[in-house]
């Protein structure tokens, strides 16, 4: 059996926080259902924010319901705080992703707080998430702890690595159940992730670790490559490359979904995504959203006659190259 790396898309969020086009409720349901279907089993849906702040996600509680009653896939949501998390929750979203920033002034312009204060708040989600979890006929939703401009922020440039670390302890020692690393700004490079995710790895322990990366600088699948030779297991992409920080002047798009099953699977890793089924999903966006930029090299040039997919049962099979 190949070993398994898991791709969670990000797009419905990450992807559409930036972008002029105010897409539907319903189109951002069928973007997690597309997504399902191609075998991805982890979209973030969206984001409860004030819609003052990003008014993209102002329909966040009827996505987040609507992509629940899919069914098929973990549905989740990133927030800044614990009414986000309330309101996720009581949206019937079984995971909560939570993110702060390394960068203090990174922080400061996102969520308005210092990063201890958020790490404060993220004790006020876990206490919240526990008391609900004491009545059995609930079901207990799983944390993760993001912790976002860990390779470098556009704000204050340079940030220490024994911070990220700190917060990764932190918010381990907390509770919670998974640690996301984000490059919120593309800032990272292979020597850099390697060395990082080694030792957030060591801290973790059992504990789930994922990557997000973006492709600023021309480095996010370098450093998915990195990250995997350090050892980590799962990865935030976007359909097209879509996505970008509102609070990160110059921070581009994530690393691009289809080009990222396309590298690891050429690793030896398995998927089990479907990557014709992704470029008719993003046929359907770039519908929705004309004049946007979108990147990726597989959906320009198509899958090589070379390309082998790793399957469950460890047999390769050519793949017809996809225009």
């Amino acid at each position: 059996m190949a070993e398994r790396i898991h791709i969670r898309e990000v797009g419905p969020r990450d992807g559409l926080q930036l972008v002029a086009t105010m897409l539907t409720a319903e189109q951002k349901i069928e973007w997690c259902g597309r997504a399902r279907d191609a075998g991805i089993e982890e979209v973030e849906v969206t984001s409860f924010v004030p819609p003052s702040v990003v008014p993209q996600f102002a329909d966040a509680g009827e996505v987040a319901r609507g992509a629940v009653a899919l069914g098929g896939f973990v549905a989740a949501a990133l927030v800044p705080n614990l009414k986000g998390a309330q309101r996720a929750i009581e949206a019937g979203l079984s995971k909560v992703n939570y993110v702060l920033s390394a960068s203090e002034a990174h922080n400061l312009a996102n969520v308005r707080r210092t990063t201890q204060q958020s790490i404060d708040n993220f004790k006020d989600i876990i206490d919240y998430r526990n008391d609900l979890a004491k009545d059995p006929s609930k079901r207990r939703v799983v944390i993760a702890g993001g912790i976002a401009t860990s390779f470098g922020c556009t704000i204050s440039g340079d940030v220490d690595e024994t911070r990220v670390l700190k917060i990764a302890a932190q918010y381990l020692e907390i509770g919670a159940d998974e640690l996301i690393v984000a490059d919120t700004v593309g800032y990272g490079n292979p020597a850099q992730v390697r060395r990082l995710m080694s030792a957030i790895l060591r801290e973790a322990g059992s504990a789930p670790v994922a990557c997000h990366f973006h492709d600023t600088y021309g480095l996010g699948l370098a450093n998915v490559t990195a990250a995997i030779d350090a050892g980590v297991r799962a990865f935030d992409s976007a359909v097209g490359g879509l996505g970008g920080c509102p609070f990160a002047p110059g921070a581009s798009g994530n690393i691009n979904t289809e080009d990222t099953i396309y590298l690891v699977e050429s690793l030896g890793f398995e998927t089990g995504i479907d990557i014709a089924a992704l470029l008719e999903l993003r046929r359907v966006i770039e519908s929705w959203l004309p004049g946007e930029r979108f990147t990726g090299t597989v959906a320009k040039a198509g899958l090589p006659k070379t390309f082998r997919r790793i399957l469950n049962d460890d047999r390769q099979q050519p793949r017809q190259a996809t225009t």
